[in-house]
């Protein structure tokens, strides 16, 4: 990779210490925990980044052992910077997805000073700090890391979420090297022939239509942001690099870029990073290009997919019961009921993902709609002024719907 890259990445990375797994360093062994210092159901150990609005440290579900990433957000801080539709919108959106290559939120726990996200632990580092070390990859390799981030970017779009933010910096890696998607607190939700004007994301990987104010519909402008991701992958350098921001926007606008890598991926990069958004590829014409469909796995674009399927692993749910001493009961109640503050369910998915298992090589279907809206009553609740009292009282009125959710007839009811 050449200096001008690594320098100007780094620089970048640094201003946007907020993902709240830049402290995925490559750490293999289990962390020191102090277990004098708990919040909740866990143990809070070592520090692993700090950025504008708290540090993360790792901890530990007490009933399991599993390690998570805990997000501590300070309530003065998202005041003082006005980030709580920021972090509204990063929790409601992880909250929402259950995909192999998008961090996971476990829970969230508030306190009168504090917000404590409970998140998924990865500790193979950022994909920007590979390619540092690594410089240009093989087409294997790249192919692989691409794969895996259209298939979370696809799965973000099916949902009406655009991501507007994606950059080797919000993509980390787990022990096996295997991308998760981070950092949603530039997420948008996309409303049908609705457009966004807001300019956002890093300047290297946003869309001409972003600099420039102009309106767009969303997926788009991550479609670019993901060619511009590829180019880096392949080439170990940018597509549009310069210090000085103004004459960045003059390159990004006109799309003007060098090829340094193979030629029969050079239409398709084409196609991504083109200045109209209207001759922009999709996702779709991206998974059908040849290049893409070499080596791929079969669970990153499943050809049937059902929403409402609550796919519920039976060994998991006898290893809940031991470790939390609940029956069977119990432990399916919680995970129908999709409670925030269960802690069976929370054991539930730790267990799941720890394991890394896939039922029937289906991916986990993302939550529905209904746990969409009873959790946004209760973020809006987290990030304001109210007592730990009044948070409370929204927990029990959330469970409380649920339960008449689940009374009620209808397809969600089984």
């Amino acid at each position: 990779m050449n200096r001008r890259y690594k320098v100007k990445i780094s620089r970048d990375h640094a201003c946007v210490a907020d993902n709240f797994q830049t402290m995925a360093d490559g750490r293999r062994g289990t962390p020191k925990c102090s277990p004098e210092v708990r919040i909740g159901n866990y143990i809070i150990g070592e520090t692993l980044g700090v950025g504008t609005f708290g540090k993360v440290k790792v901890g530990i579900h007490k009933s399991t052992g599993v390690q998570v990433a805990v997000k501590i957000v300070n309530r003065d801080k998202i005041k003082a910077l006005d980030v709580a539709g920021k972090l509204r919108r990063e929790i409601l959106n992880l909250w929402l997805f259950r995909h192999p290559h998008i961090i996971k939120l476990y829970q969230v726990i508030s306190t009168p000073t504090d917000i404590f996200m409970i998140m998924e632990y990865v500790s193979g580092g950022e994909l920007f700090d590979y390619i540092v070390k690594s410089g240009r990859l093989s087409e294997k390799d790249a192919r692989k890391f691409f794969q895996q981030i259209i298939s979370g970017v696809a799965y973000c779009h099916r949902h009406k979420v655009v991501h507007r933010d994606l950059k080797p910096e919000n993509l980390l890696l787990d022990s096996n090297q295997n991308v998760k998607i981070a950092d949603f607190g530039l997420s948008n939700i996309m409303q049908d022939g609705e457009f966004l004007r807001t300019s956002c994301g890093s300047p290297n990987y946003a869309a001409p239509e972003v600099i420039s104010g102009k309106l767009y519909a969303g997926p788009e402008v991550d479609v670019w942001s993901c060619g511009v991701i590829l180019y880096a992958l392949l080439c170990g350098t940018l597509p549009f690099d310069d210090e000085h921001i103004p004459t960045l926007f003059k390159k990004i606008k006109a799309g003007y870029f060098h090829f340094l890598r193979p030629k029969n991926l050079i239409h398709k990069e084409v196609e991504m990073i083109t200045v109209d958004p209207i001759k922009r590829a999709t996702i779709d014409e991206i998974r059908r290009h040849p290049w893409f469909s070499v080596d791929l796995p079969g669970h990153l674009f499943p050809q049937e997919r059902d929403e409402d399927a609550s796919i519920i692993d039976k060994e998991a749910v006898y290893e809940v019961c031991q470790a939390c001493n609940a029956t069977e009961r119990e432990v399916f109640a919680a995970l129908l009921n999709n409670d925030p503050s269960d802690q069976l369910s929370v054991a539930y998915h730790l267990i799941i993902d720890n394991k890394g298992w896939l039922v029937s090589d289906k991916i986990t279907p993302s939550r529905s709609s209904h746990d969409f809206r009873l959790l946004s009553t209760t973020i809006l609740i987290m990030t304001s002024k109210d007592s730990p009292h009044t948070l409370l009282t929204a927990f029990s009125t959330l469970r409380n719907t649920a339960k008449s959710f689940l009374k009620s007839p209808g397809k969600n009811n089984r």
